[in-house]
């Protein structure tokens, strides 16, 4: 095939498909300009656009896989629906058990999270599932086919910054996520929390670098859990603060982080606030925690207004997804993903939630 490479709507050369696909080889980075030349050897710049910023310790020869991963993490679009299954410990059972007050009971069961994956994965709805390597190698072998984000640290709510500064080290490796992959485990890439402003934050920051560069190597995705926590921090949820966590992840390589939705900046409203955050973290791709349970309108307003006025690049949702029956938990799923991912409005989101 006959490729025409235009420049501001004039053809200046033709050049064959396999040309293209060397260039496509050679300039995988956002945007690289190369040099042809024509027939009558008349020199000219070509632009050429990538689909994803490929961070350069990825290695040259899995580019290719670092954008399939991303590919799959993202539904296509460099924009994550991420599913957030790590809170087993995080929150222990308080988040999965109220004796079916609120909670449905189907949801003390783990298994709850697969079905909700597999069903999700099977309508192209989910970005990744995020849960704990030893939560995952579980039940792997029957949902092999989910988009997985292995979890590599984790750590109870039980001890209170009152007590102690918050530290979470790593409890796997990528030794072990490669387990999980030579066993035919869809792993597109890693997670890893870290607390900024805990005594303990540079253990954090330096495993989870490590652990950036590692997933890299092998063309795997990072996401970082950026959380302000310990003594040294007033206001969790500090806007300035939270623009600074997010500028930390762009720092130690992270391709997306996952923070805290913030309180406002004076004279700005929330989605501005977090607008700030956003432009802080460059090219690493900022989701919004989704929070706790909140009526399906009220919740996919605030996604709406993360993604298209702060600009996130996705968001994790836990509680508001799996608090809720298998089929309910599936179609809320959905609703994010238009939200995220296919650009709907509010009605649009909330017309797939109710089933209409």
């Amino acid at each position: 095939m006959i490729y025409n490479i235009t420049l501001e709507g004039q053809l200046i050369i033709n050049i064959t498909s396999i040309f293209i696909q060397f260039i496509k080889k050679i300039a995988v980075m956002v945007l690289r300009s190369l040099e042809v030349k024509n027939g009558c050897g008349r020199r000219y710049r070509v632009i050429v656009m990538a689909k994803y910023n490929v961070p350069a310790d990825v290695p040259d020869e899995l580019q290719d896989i670092y954008v399939q991963n991303m590919d799959k993490a993202t539904a296509g679009t460099g924009h994550m629906n991420l599913f957030a299954c790590d809170q087993k410990i995080e929150h222990l059972n308080d988040d999965f058990y109220d004796g079916g007050k609120n909670i449905p009971l189907s949801s003390n069961d783990p298994e709850h999270f697969f079905k909700i994956g597999q069903a999700t994965t099977d309508a192209g709805t989910i970005g990744v599932m995020a849960g704990q390597l030893g939560l995952i190698s579980q039940y792997a072998r029957d949902y092999p086919n989910i988009p997985y984000l292995v979890k590599l640290n984790s750590k109870s709510h039980m001890v209170k910054t009152s007590q102690r500064d918050p530290v979470s080290q790593a409890m796997w490796n990528l030794d072990d996520v490669m387990a999980l992959v030579s066993n035919g485990v869809n792993v597109v890439g890693i997670g890893y929390t870290v607390y900024i402003g805990s005594e303990y934050e540079h253990d954090m920051l330096t495993e989870a670098a490590t652990f950036i560069r590692q997933a890299h190597d092998l063309g795997m995705i990072s996401v970082v859990w950026m959380y302000p926590r310990g003594k040294a921090v007033a206001d969790e949820m500090d806007a300035q603060l939270i623009s600074g966590a997010a500028g930390v992840t762009a720092c130690i390589g992270a391709d997306f982080a996952k923070v805290n939705y913030p309180n406002s900046f004076e004279g700005m409203d929330r989605f501005e606030s977090l607008k700030v955050a956003v432009e802080a973290a460059g090219r690493t791709g900022i989701i919004c925690s989704g929070g706790g349970s909140l009526p399906a309108r009220e919740f996919l307003e605030r996604l709406w207004g993360q993604i298209n006025i702060s600009k996130c690049r996705g968001a994790a949702t836990g509680r508001n997804i799996h608090q809720k029956g298998t089929e309910e938990a599936v179609r809320m799923t959905a609703a994010c993903d238009a939200i995220i991912c296919q650009g709907a409005s509010v009605a649009e989101a909330l017309a797939i939630f109710e089933g209409n």
